[in-house]
């Protein structure tokens, strides 16, 4: 899980400068200039960003980009929209470094974290079609080097590589740290058991495989492997032939350092506070799974190559057949390395991506040729790119991201005061903060930001800032006890503490 108005600090008033005079010129491009009609659309999107939750009838519930930017403290954003089944445009807003303050491009590069799954994933469907990997059968009769270890969970039930694809093999560790440059950096194997230099724990079944869908970035660390020695070659090696390089994908690479002359072209990683990550980035030996650095127009042309395959019109990477099979539910919400949403006429595919300092989104439409990227170097970067996409869906027409209105109740000060205070929420804290008539909740499961709570009742309050409410408990006194926090189809309990 990863903010409403409060007062600003002086780095976030630099960059809210900063952000103003990119909104005021037009944004670095080096793409070829937009037709007339795309020029009126793109200022349009860069002035409409909405949170999916607005109140009903409040002012200005659409936003320029650049004081989002500031708000949420990202010093860059790169946006490449697909429409019709091609790149309509690319704009790139922002700063490589706040410190720097050298403009960001639409070449700039940024790591595409987990999106990294998804084109991993197409590399190792290729080598599926191939003859090289079989999807289904045991992965360990396709390992050599190192063996996923057997235990209690595994007996009579094999891992293949369809449900590594899709989170269902019962593998651990969700997601990894990456290495500060100038670290030591552990082999893949040393990652898979966990060993010095590695700073994750081993990957290991905890769960019957093909039981349960289970995020695990741990399980394509292992794809990893697979595909690097069914191709016997390293691992950005083989993609870059097999996926990379075909696709046109020219400021792409999985190396875990940037070759020279790229390094000028990277962002900086930003943390929430808006401060560098030290040393810019970190890097990531687990390539499969967050290791690609890239652009949203280059990250443009797999959505649309994937479109073309699933419609029966391109055969460059996967027949449509593969393309079909990529696109369709396993266990969860997910297909084989996209999230997946049937949607009646059309059906969404989407990831996102986040490494220490960047955020990242993908999402394509089959059928209409719709889709967009989107790109960050900050670590609040996924409430931006969520704003930029409501702009877009709207601009655009798609069936999803639709920006959702509540009538807010009267604000009642004596209501706010009962269930303010410090509670605990999934083992972490968070706090509700009663300024008078306005009041706030705050947990670092969101990020450092308050985020204003609107009243449906004295106990009822939905959220702007995430399309979340709260419930709140109330003792005999009149106090809150606890509250219910929910989230989509979902409920997490928090405890008040004393």
């Amino acid at each position: 899980m990863k903010h409403q108005q409060q007062r600003m600090s002086c780095g976030a008033l630099l960059l809210l400068a900063l952000c103003l005079q990119v909104h005021a010129a037009e944004p670095t491009v080096s793409e070829p200039p937009a037709s007339t009609a795309d020029e009126a659309r793109i200022s349009r999107v860069a002035q409409g960003l909405s949170t999916r939750v607005v109140v009903k009838d409040s002012p200005n519930r659409k936003m320029a980009i650049a004081e989002r930017m500031a708000f949420h403290q990202v010093p860059a954003v790169s946006i490449a929209v697909i429409d019709h089944g091609q790149v309509a445009w690319a704009r790139a807003y922002g700063v490589l470094d706040a410190a720097s303050q050298r403009p960001a491009t639409t070449t700039t590069l940024f790591q595409a974290a987990s999106v990294s799954k998804a084109v991993s994933a197409i590399g190792a469907l290729r080598l599926v079609e191939r003859g090289k990997l079989s999807l289904d059968g045991a992965a360990n009769r396709q390992l050599s080097a190192w063996q996923i270890p057997g235990n209690a969970f595994t007996a009579g039930h094999e891992v293949s590589l369809r449900m590594l694809l899709n989170h269902s093999a019962g593998l651990s560790v969700h997601g990894f740290d990456g290495y500060e440059t100038g670290q030591k950096i552990p082999t893949l194997p040393q990652v898979l058991d966990g060993l010095p230099p590695a700073n994750s724990a081993p990957v290991r079944v905890e769960a019957v495989p093909g039981s349960a869908w289970r995020y695990s970035g741990g399980g394509f660390s292992v794809v990893q492997l697979m595909m690097s020695e069914a191709s016997q070659q390293p691992f950005e090696q083989y993609m870059q032939a097999a996926v990379l390089s075909p696709l046109g994908m020219a400021h792409s690479t999985f190396a875990q350092s940037l070759p020279p002359g790229w390094r000028e072209l990277a962002a900086t990683g930003h943390s929430a506070d808006g401060t560098a990550v030290k040393g810019g980035w970190h890097v990531y030996p687990e390539s499969a799974a967050a290791g690609l650095w890239t652009t949203p127009t280059d990250l443009a042309r797999v959505i649309t190559e994937v479109q073309r395959a699933e419609a029966g019109q391109s055969n460059k990477l996967l027949s449509r057949g593969m393309a079909s099979t990529m696109l369709t539910r396993g266990l969860g919400e997910y297909g084989l390395g996209f999230f997946v949403e049937n949607l009646g006429q059309t059906t969404s595919f989407s990831h996102s991506g986040g490494t220490e300092g960047f955020r990242s989104q993908v999402y394509g439409y089959t059928r209409s040729g719709q889709g967009a990227v989107v790109m960050t170097n900050g670590a609040n970067g996924a409430a931006l790119i969520d704003e930029v996409l409501c702009s877009i869906a709207a601009e655009y027409g798609w069936p999803e991201f639709q920006v959702t209105e509540k009538l807010a109740a009267k604000p009642d000060a004596a209501a706010n005061k009962a269930v303010a205070g410090s509670y605990q929420l999934l083992a972490k804290p968070a706090q509700v903060i009663a300024e008078g008539e306005h009041l706030y909740f705050q947990s670092d499961l969101f990020g450092p930001k308050r985020m204003e709570l609107f009243p449906e009742s004295k106990t009822a309050y939905f959220m702007t800032a995430q399309d979340m409410s709260i419930r709140f408990e109330l003792t005999g006194d009149g106090t809150a006890a606890g509250f219910s926090l929910i989230r989509g189809a979902n409920s997490y309990s928090g405890t008040k503490q004393k």
